[in-house]
C-alpha cells in the first residue's frame, strides 16, 4: 500500500498536466485587418471554389464517392487551365480504377531546375470535406492564378494530391507519396515543398485550440491563427515561408518545427520528409480546432473567407521570395 499511494499520486499529476497542457495557455486578441477591394475580390473567389467541391460536387473518394473524385480532378485541371497551364496528370492504378495527381507547372526563367512545390489534397474522407480540403485546395488555386502572369527564377509546380486521406494515408497509393517518390527518382531538385491542409476554419472563442499534449504551454487558446509546421530538417524552410508570409500579411502566424508528435506529420508533407526534401505544412490545425472535422458538418458556410484571403496574399509573398 505505502508504494501503491505514491505511484497513484504521481499517475494522477501525470495525467492534470497532460490534459491541462492540452489547451493553449497564451490569451490573443480578436484579429483586425484592414480589407481591401482586392480581398474582398479574393474572399468571393475562394468561397466560389470551395462551394463547388463540397456543396455542388460533395464527397470525393475511390471508393464511396469516386464520381466525385472525378469531377472534382476535372474542376481543378479546367481552372489551371483557364489560367493558362499546361496541365499534366499523374496516374496510377488502385484496383480498377485511375488515381489522378494534377499538376500545373510555371516553369522559371533563370533556375528552372530548382522547384518549389505547392499542393493540397482535394479527396475526402466520406464528407462534404469544406476545409479538409477544399478550403486548401482554393487557396492552391488562387496562388496558381497569380503566378500564372508572374515570372520567377525557380520553377513553380502546382500539385493536387489524391488519396491523402484513409485508407491510403501513409501507404505507397498515397498520391502525394507517388508524387515525391517519382521525383526522387527522377532526381528532381524540389528546394522545398508547401502542402495547404485544412485552411478555413477559426475562432475567437477562449480555448477552442487543442494541441498534443505539453504543447499548449506555448501557444495560443484562441484558434484565430494559421500555423506553419515541419520537422527539424525542413526548419529552414519553415523560417522562410513565415517570414515571407509577415512581411506581407498581418494576419497571426504560428510557426513550429517538430518531431516527435505524431500528428506534425498528417498530412502531405510527410511524403516528401519520406523523399528527403524539406517540406511544410500549412494549417489551421484541423481536428486541433475544429469540431466538423471528418463529419457531415463540415460544410462551406463554416468557413471564414476574408480570413483564408488573408493567408492568401501571405502565401504569395512567401512563394514570391521562395522562388527569386
Amino acid at each position: 500500500m505505502q508504494r501503491i499511494l505514491p505511484l497513484f499520486f504521481a499517475f494522477c499529476i501525470a495525467f492534470v498536466i497532460v490534459r491541462t497542457t492540452t489547451f493553449g495557455w497564451w490569451p490573443v486578441s480578436s484579429i483586425r485587418i484592414p480589407v481591401s477591394p482586392e480581398a474582398v475580390s479574393l474572399s468571393g473567389r475562394l468561397k466560389k471554389h470551395v462551394y463547388t467541391l463540397s456543396h455542388e460536387i460533395g464527397n470525393r473518394d475511390m471508393f464511396i464517392d469516386y464520381a466525385g473524385l472525378l469531377a472534382a480532378a476535372d474542376y481543378i485541371a479546367g481552372e489551371f487551365k483557364n489560367f493558362g497551364y499546361d496541365v499534366r496528370s499523374q496516374e496510377y492504378d488502385i484496383d480498377d480504377k485511375k488515381a489522378r495527381n494534377i499538376v500545373a507547372i510555371r516553369k522559371g526563367s533563370e533556375k528552372p531546375d530548382e522547384i518549389i512545390v505547392v499542393g493540397a489534397h482535394y479527396d475526402t474522407c466520406g464528407n462534404p470535406g469544406a476545409d479538409d480540403n477544399a478550403s486548401a485546395v482554393s487557396v492552391l488555386l488562387e496562388l496558381a492564378r497569380v503566378f500564372s502572369s508572374v515570372d520567377t527564377a525557380k520553377t513553380i509546380e502546382f500539385v493536387a494530391f489524391t488519396n491523402e486521406e484513409p485508407p491510403f494515408f501513409k501507404t505507397p497509393a498515397m498520391g502525394s507519396l507517388v508524387y515525391a517518390s517519382q521525383a526522387r527518382k527522377e532526381n528532381k531538385d524540389i528546394k522545398g515543398a508547401l502542402v495547404l491542409e485544412s485552411v478555413g476554419f477559426y475562432s475567437h472563442k477562449i480555448f477552442s485550440q487543442r494541441y498534443p499534449p505539453l504543447l499548449g504551454l506555448f501557444f495560443p487558446n484562441k484558434g484565430n491563427f494559421i500555423a506553419v509546421v515541419g520537422n527539424l530538417k525542413s526548419a529552414k524552410l519553415a523560417r522562410e515561408v513565415a517570414r515571407g508570409f509577415r512581411r506581407r500579411s498581418l494576419f497571426p502566424l504560428r510557426s513550429l518545427t517538430i518531431d516527435f508528435f505524431p500528428a506534425a506529420s498528417f498530412s502531405d508533407h510527410w511524403s516528401f520528409w519520406q523523399a528527403g526534401y524539406q517540406a511544410v505544412m500549412v494549417t489551421d490545425t484541423a481536428f486541433y480546432r475544429n469540431p466538423h472535422y471528418h463529419n457531415q458538418t463540415d460544410t462551406y458556410e463554416k468557413l471564414n473567407y476574408e480570413y483564408m484571403a488573408h493567408i492568401t496574399s501571405g502565401l504569395e509573398n512567401a512563394i514570391r521570395e521562395l522562388t527569386d
